[in-house]
């Protein structure tokens, strides 16, 4: 079974958002998780408010540090986007990147705009894995 890892800085949101849909929409035909190189404490609430318009709860979710086993297990590793340099976890994993803004300290009108923009980046993975 292919496995999924999405990364990015603190995994409060896009990444969040990532593995959920994953999760979601591949209904167990795909293993993923998701880790941030310097996780937050908690996951950023307006995301979560967001993933439970689309009926997905991810309240319950926490940011996870990201391990190099996270990176060994993973077939496909994708980061957000980086907006701190110092932290992207680009420059230490191989990885193909998503460019998606990061969603922290945004009103909510804009991160469903990211939530959404997360949602069909999954689902073109996914026709490209040739699931769903």
């Amino acid at each position: 079974m292919k496995r999924v890892l999405f990364v990015c800085v603190h995994n409060s949101g896009r990444s969040q958002m990532a593995e959920a849909f994953l999760k979601h929409l591949a209904q167990g035909a795909i293993e993923c998780e998701s880790a941030g190189t310097i996780p937050s404490e908690r996951l950023n609430l307006v995301v979560a408010q967001a993933m439970r318009e689309r009926g997905i709860d991810v309240s319950l979710n926490r940011p996870r540090l990201l391990t190099q086993d996270m990176v060994d297990r993973a077939d496909r590793v994708i980061t957000m986007g980086c907006s701190i340099e110092e932290a992207c976890p680009a420059g230490f994993v191989p990885a193909e990147d998503w460019g998606l803004e990061d969603p922290e300290g945004k009103p909510i009108e804009e991160v469903r705009r990211i939530r959404d923009q997360v949602e069909e980046k999954v689902k073109l993975l996914l026709a490209e894995l040739k699931i769903r």
